[in-house]
């Protein structure tokens, strides 16, 4: 649970969290994301704060509603007005066909005189009834368009924010919440039309009560408070009482997950943990148990209080109803519309206190979505800048500094302090240094994913500030391929393509760029070639090693065609052979394109043939070098020489142990 929730369902669920929660999750297992934050906060709404918050809310979800679809709007409520217009005028006309049948005179007489009427009533319900129809349609029609549209408006924003946004916490926490407030302002559009509904049969009903007689609007108010009062209690029990128990079935469910997920499968078989899981399971599904029986006694309790208090209230109305017919100031035709009215009164005001609960409720998350439009636009990457030069020399750092944003007060150390460095267009650029030394946060600066610290130095391409540069022009600029890119859920084809989405896919091209990174001899072998789906659990979807994938990573980078071409890591996940495939491939790309290559790797045999190195340590350049310049003991600071020649050593040190294995081995064959 987090700050924002009411301590009433707080309380109730510590009571009865279970000591296997208690050891497992450290106590009650809640969610910790945004759409969380507003869980329980209706709570602690009263009848009259609802109705003071309720134009509001109702603006809210018109306002969503105009943007989707004016005429079905227009619809629905015009639909709404005359449902409530008819319905007035059916208990007006009811009331006519009660006086006349009450009225002195033969039974034919008095039926004749009502029949006019009783044409008004079946006009006014068939009315009614269409109107009704047209109102359902409506809103069915404008609920997908209102999710459609908040959907596209957040995502829209936030695909164009700054990285920075992303990686942000807070902001993440607002995108969960947002995320559900799409689907909210769905919701939203029936909720308003529900209450709309209501509202109006509720004024309806009390017009008619007015004309009838003064006396009868305070009856209405007795008879339906109550009740309403009821309605809302009940539901704010069931409401503590659900979130009490969803807990334990959220923990019953994780126990669930981890003894049937592959990744948790081989532990829990060898270490034996599957008996264990099963007996917190069965703890947690009894406490869950028992809080599910005080739920059904609470309900049935709190169901008698309020059918007491509805009781009590229909019998004074009653009462009421006949003391004014015994003392002659009603009549008895009036007095059975005002019954009618009073239920039709009751009914509505009892729909109204719900939808406005769920309303509100939903408004909540809609403003989470309002708030994140705000926030993703003040944090987007803009739109425009200065022009890059259509031939960039060189890409160089001066003194840059960088420091990743901490949470709120937290001070963090920069990740890179005053780096500079040159970036040469149509060389090979290596950058090594130990795992933290600031190489992968000096790649995100060079494509235009950050940008330094403020008075942190600058990037310029050529004469231009990266700073003040159209940053899409240095994105189409920049073919990224880290070591952990994205594996598409898609086709073999798209996987690849998606590095060039904007232009058609080019099989062609996409061949050239597999043949590149290896990856057309897994692609040859798969059933549907470039069109197999790469995506487990799905129908024809198959999965692929992490060699694989890095060669379609690679290929996907190829494809893109860059300027600069990025590759950190490029080679974890392949065997050795297909390492140095790829490096050879690379330096052959960049000699034959003149494409820029900026290779990040541990591997250090790999940087050899570089044209320029730079060695990164503690977030600053180290030194920076040919291959043979760092080597060179006269020169640099010996970083790079030592860790080469610690790895070298590695390698050599295996070879006499490789070539007695070799000799024994050909000694037992000969014997």
């Amino acid at each position: 649970m987090t700050k924002h929730e009411d301590p009433a369902p707080q309380d109730a669920a510590a009571q009865s969290v279970s000591d296997s929660e208690r050891l497992l999750f450290g106590g009650e297992l809640a969610y910790d994301v945004g759409w969380d934050q507003h869980e329980g906060a209706w709570l602690k709404l009263g009848l009259w704060t609802m109705a003071k918050a309720l134009p509001s809310m109702a603006a809210t979800g018109l306002k969503l509603a105009h943007l989707a679809d004016a005429r079905a709007l227009r619809v629905v409520l015009g639909a709404e007005v005359g449902r409530g217009i008819t319905q007035a005028v059916g208990l007006v006309a009811v009331n006519s066909v009660l006086g006349h049948v009450l009225a002195g005179g033969t039974t034919n007489d008095r039926l004749a005189r009502a029949v006019p009427a009783l044409v008004v009533v079946a006009l006014t319900a068939l009315v009614g009834s269409l109107l009704r129809s047209a109102s359902t349609a409506a809103t069915g029609e404008l609920e997908p368009k209102v999710q459609r549209v908040a959907t596209e408006r957040y995502l829209g924003l936030v695909h164009q924010v700054e990285l920075s946004a992303i990686e942000d916490d807070e902001f993440h926490r607002l995108l969960d919440a947002a995320r559900y407030g799409a689907d909210s302002a769905r919701r939203m559009i029936r909720y308003c039309t529900n209450t709309l509904n209501s509202g109006i049969s509720l004024i309806a009903a009390a017009g008619v009560l007015t004309v009838l007689h003064p006396a009868l609007l305070p009856l209405l108010v007795l008879m339906t408070l109550p009740s309403a009062w009821s309605s809302l209690t009940i539901s704010k029990q069931r409401y503590i009482s659900f979130h009490t128990f969803v807990q334990h079935a959220r923990a019953g469910h994780l126990l669930g997950q981890l003894l049937t997920q592959r990744e948790a499968a081989a532990e829990v078989r060898v270490h034996g943990v599957g008996p264990f899981l099963l007996e917190h399971f069965r703890e947690m599904a009894e406490t869950s148990e028992r809080e599910q029986t005080r739920l059904a006694r609470n309900a049935a309790r709190i169901g008698l209080i309020a059918d007491a208090g509805s009781g009590a209230a229909t019998l004074l109305t009653y009462g009421a109803l006949g003391l004014l017919l015994w003392s002659g100031r009603m009549d008895l035709a009036v007095a059975g519309t005002a019954v009618l009215a009073i239920r039709t009164g009751a009914s509505s005001l009892d729909g109204l206190v719900l939808q406005m609960a769920d309303l509100h409720q939903e408004s909540l998350f809609v403003a989470d979505f309002d708030r994140l439009c705000v926030e993703a636009k003040a944090r987007a990457i803009p739109a425009t800048g200065e022009d890059l030069p259509e031939t960039v020399r060189e890409v160089r750092f001066e003194k840059v500094t960088f420091t990743y944003p901490g949470s709120s007060g937290e001070v963090l150390e920069p990740t890179l302090r005053e780096v500079s460095l040159s970036i040469p267009m149509g060389k090979v650029i290596a950058l090594v240094g130990a795992n933290g030394s600031g190489k992968s946060t000096l790649i995100k600066l060079l494509a235009g994913l950050h940008l330094p610290d403020e008075g942190g130095g600058t990037i310029w391409w050529d004469g231009v500030d990266a700073a003040k540069a159209d940053r899409n022009q240095i994105f189409a600029r920049i073919a990224l391929m880290s070591q952990s890119f994205f594996r598409w859920p898609f086709t073999v084809r798209v996987n690849i393509g998606i590095g060039r989405p904007t232009a058609p896919i080019e099989d062609q091209a996409v061949n050239e760029a597999a043949a590149f990174s290896g990856a057309s001899r897994f692609i040859d072998a798969l059933h549907r070639g470039l069109g197999t789906l790469l995506g487990r659990g799905y129908k024809g979807g198959k999965d692929a090693s992490g060699g694989e994938w890095q060669m379609l990573g690679i290929a996907r980078a190829v494809y893109r065609r860059a300027k600069i071409l990025v590759v950190d890591e490029p080679t974890s996940a392949l065997d050795a052979v297909a390492e140095q495939r790829v490096f050879d491939q690379i330096r052959a790309l960049a000699a034959e394109t003149g494409q820029t290559i900026v290779l990040i790797t541990h591997r250090l045999h790999s940087v050899r043939h570089a044209d320029v190195i730079h060695v990164m340590k503690d977030g600053q350049v180290a030194e920076s070098g040919s291959f043979s310049e760092l080597m060179d003991q006269a020169t640099g600071t010996g970083d790079f020489r030592t860790a080469y020649l610690v790895q070298a050593a590695a390698f050599t040190d295996s070879l006499p142990a490789q070539r007695d294995a070799t000799t024994d081995t050909k000694t037992v064959g000969r014997g």
